[in-house]
């Protein structure tokens, strides 16, 4: 047999036979470039964007080599007045909220206590926003992402006033920043500017309402998903954006790895990233997690966890 020894077996077809004529082929082994950029507007006292907290976070661990994330201020409330603020959800003065608020944390499992717009409303989003845009100026995206997180927490779950300067500070100074200095910037006219500078942004991509998660690729052309959606409906949008029939996920990353880095996760978004039932949570932790890792909480009929450190 002639040219014996250019024969190949071939890994899809199983058939072996002699190899094409190409004897050598150069191949760029180099991660490509992120062609996508997600933008995703939200705002600090958005109920429904707390709700998304466990489908996104999972999008963004498995699909995030895709796309890069631009988190953008949507300023949901300047101020109370006499009007109504979201009459299609029955909100005309912050008393108001407590219910919407409570309603959302239990369907969506995310704890919302919200009794404070009852005793200490939040005044307004703009001042914690401000505070997120001054930390995404001066730092970066993933320290203030973990501002508005931290913000979230305590807004939902611990039912503190995240306008409230002195709340602000602290919620800033646990992240390993200077709160006074940070908080103290975000109240002079940048804080303002680089807001104002947002909210131009989403008036130009077309969001309209929160959450809005909007995908724009290199042609500019994109896909605008609004409100919660399972994570098939994400995954579907960036296939449309990327013009892609199909996608290679990350694994999860393991569940110590993912506490250490997010501090506190409740058991909706554990159950959420790793395809786990409710009921088999405890099961699910213990397997996971050595016991001198964590430690389990319980707020508002919801399990939370966090690290002992």
């Amino acid at each position: 047999m002639k040219n014996n020894h250019n024969m190949i077996c071939d890994l899809e077809t199983g058939v072996c036979g002699v190899a094409g004529e190409e004897e050598m082929e150069v191949i760029d082994f180099n991660q490509p470039e992120k062609s996508i950029n997600l933008y995703y507007v939200t705002d600090p006292i958005c109920s429904h964007c707390w709700a998304i907290e466990p489908v996104f976070r999972r999008f963004v661990e498995q699909y995030g080599d895709y796309f890069t994330v631009h988190t953008v201020m949507g300023g949901l409330l300047e101020k109370w007045h006499d009007g109504p603020i979201d009459p299609a959800n029955g909100i005309y003065k912050p008393a108001d909220v407590a219910g919407h608020w409570r309603e959302v944390g239990e369907y969506s499992r995310m704890p919302i206590d919200g009794s404070l717009m009852i005793d200490n409303p939040v005044q307004s989003s703009y001042p914690p926003s401000r505070v997120f845009k001054v930390i995404q100026k001066k730092h970066n995206e993933k320290i203030a992402f973990e501002y508005l997180r931290r913000a979230r927490e305590a807004l939902f779950a611990f039912n503190q006033n995240i306008s409230d300067k002195t709340v602000m500070i602290e919620i800033v100074n646990k992240l390993g920043l200077d709160g006074q200095a940070i908080v103290n910037e975000s109240e002079q006219p940048i804080g303002q500017e680089l807001l104002n500078e947002d909210f131009g942004l989403a008036r130009s991509i077309g969001a309209r309402g929160f959450p809005t998660i909007i995908m724009i690729n290199e042609e500019n052309k994109g896909v605008k998903i609004v409100g919660g959606r399972p994570l098939e409906y994400y995954v579907d949008g960036l296939k449309r954006a990327l013009n892609m029939e199909e996608l290679q996920p990350k694994q999860q990353p393991s569940l110590s790895n993912l506490l250490e880095k997010e501090k506190l996760l409740f058991s909706k978004e554990i159950e959420v990233m790793y395809d786990v039932e409710q009921s088999d949570i405890n099961s699910f932790i213990e397997k996971e997690l050595p016991s001198d890792r964590f430690e389990v909480k319980e707020i508002l009929g919801e399990l939370y966890f966090t690290t002992t450190k």
